[in-house]
């Protein structure tokens, strides 16, 4: 079993341990340290039943932990709770540990970071990345929320926002990262999709099946990223399309606009294009100040710059960038397609190159490098 699928595991067995009488903080320990074990032993042994396996394991580690600062009373009792053997049953508690995690005594932010590392299995380093701070700075949010929730009931489960958060930067993340989880949390989606009549929930499944679509059209068959305008447009799935845009429309009907309503507006407007040159981007800067109105986001203002360059010209797009964070992650980039895009390919050249040493991962570095590299051979013509 690799590692994905490993994973995989984590939600039910960390949700079985929550409702034998185990706090979360230690029992989150416990499951990564089961985790850890099973990379150890199961090559040579694999178990018949993995599931069954990480419960006992996970169960005795969470009780030697235990053992060591709890009473003799309070011993006897988790070992009497201790599951029977045999397999586990095949219960999946994902989303109720989502919404778990969503405690109303941590912050939205601590609570999504909490869910990402215990239950979405992402590293912090990917959790610091999706929110734009250093790994430090998202280490101790996340040992804080751990330490908050390991001293209540998790008995109250937090708000649907904060749960909606969370599946868009696991979605994210499956989407673009390191860790193939996008078609678990279009699952999960759905689940809460058809648990909940709200029109954002409706608006994120649209997100993400409209972005899910255009996914194998994203690298080629080497792994080199396509960027959007020069995809193959065949190879997009239209029957998620269709399916994203008519939960849009139904969402959008309602008159409650949300963050993702908006988004996903702006992905049905790239998927309904026919070629790139045929995208509205008139309409797509519109939504994209619909989205800064609802979230001031400064990510959001980088992708409005790009559109504002595609509608109105480089030169506009340049002059809406420059009123952005110069730090801000992929902002580099932009400039560089933008001064392209107006001629000037010596600053074109060195902005790619910038930004490939900035770039988060590999893919997106060797993308920027043959970027700057392209544009360099034509200057040296």
């Amino acid at each position: 079993m690799d590692e994905v699928h490993l994973r995989s595991l984590t939600p039910s067995v960390l949700g079985i341990l929550v409702r034998r009488g185990a706090d979360f903080a230690a029992a989150e320990d416990a499951v990564q340290d089961a985790l850890v074990e099973a990379v150890r032993v199961w090559p040579a042994d694999p178990p018949r039943d993995p599931k069954g396996w990480l419960v006992t394991v996970a169960w005795r580690k969470f009780l030697d932990a235990t053992r060591a600062d709890a009473a003799r009373r309070r011993r006897e009792d988790l070992h009497e709770e201790q599951p029977p053997p045999g397999p586990a049953p095949a219960v999946d508690d994902t989303l109720q540990l989502y919404f778990l995690c969503a405690h109303p005594s941590l912050t939205p932010s601590s609570a999504v970071a909490l869910t990402l590392r215990a239950v979405g299995g992402l590293t912090t380093r990917q959790i610091a990345q999706a929110y734009l701070v250093p790994e430090a700075t998202m280490a101790q949010r996340i040992s804080r929320a751990k330490r908050t929730v390991s001293t209540v009931r998790l008995d109250r489960p937090g708000d649907v926002a904060t749960v909606l958060r969370v599946l868009y930067l696991v979605f994210n993340e499956g989407y673009s990262g390191d860790i193939d989880l996008a078609a678990e949390a279009i699952r999960l989606t759905r689940q809460l999709a058809a648990a909940i009549d709200h029109p954002e929930v409706a608006g994120l499944l649209a997100l993400m099946l409209l972005h899910h679509a255009r996914r194998p059209a994203r690298t080629a068959p080497d792994g080199s990223l396509v960027p959007l305008a020069e995809q193959d447009r065949g190879r997009w799935d239209t029957a998620a399309i269709a399916e994203g845009i008519g939960i849009l429309q139904a969402a959008l009907a309602r008159d409650r606009l949300g963050e993702f309503q908006a988004q996903a507006a702006i992905a049905a407007l790239h998927a309904d294009a026919p070629t790139a040159e045929e995208t509205d981007w008139v309409q797509i800067v519109e939504w994209y100040d619909e989205l800064a109105r609802l979230t001031d986001s400064p990510v959001v203002r980088l992708n409005r710059a790009v559109a504002v360059g595609e509608a109105d010209g480089p030169r506009a797009g340049l002059a809406a960038l420059d009123a952005l964070d110069a730090s801000l992650p992929r902002r580099t980039a932009v400039a560089a397609y933008l001064h392209e895009r107006d001629g000037d390919l010596a600053t074109a050249a060195r902005l790619y190159a910038e930004a490939a040493h900035k770039a988060p991962d590999l893919a997106e570095r060797d993308h920027l490098t043959r970027q700057a590299a392209r544009l360099n051979s034509r200057l040296r013509r």
